[in-house]
C-alpha cells in the first residue's frame, strides 16, 4: 500500500455520478489489499458527498505544487 489511513488524496478521474471531478480531494478511510482504497469526499460544510472504493491508480498524493480550490457540486 502506498497510502496511509486518513491521508488526504487527489482524485485523478471524474466521477460524475457522484458529483466529483478530477482534482477533488478526499480522505483515505480504509485500505484494501492489494491496491484498493476507500476514500470519503466531503462538501464545504463537512457533509459526506461520496464514499468510494477506488484503485490506488485512481488517486494520488497532494504535492507542494497543488493549490486547493472551491467549486459548486452539481450531483447527477
Amino acid at each position: 500500500m502506498k497510502f496511509k489511513s486518513f491521508e488526504i488524496v487527489v482524485l485523478e478521474k471524474d466521477k460524475p455520478e457522484c458529483g466529483l471531478k478530477s482534482g477533488d480531494t478526499g480522505t483515505v478511510v480504509e485500505l484494501y489489499e492489494p491496491d484498493g482504497v476507500e476514500v470519503e469526499f466531503l462538501n464545504g460544510t463537512g457533509e459526506t458527498q461520496a464514499v468510494l472504493t477506488l484503485s490506488e491508480k485512481d488517486v494520488r498524493r497532494l504535492s507542494e505544487n497543488d493549490i486547493l480550490a472551491v467549486r459548486p457540486v452539481n450531483a447527477a
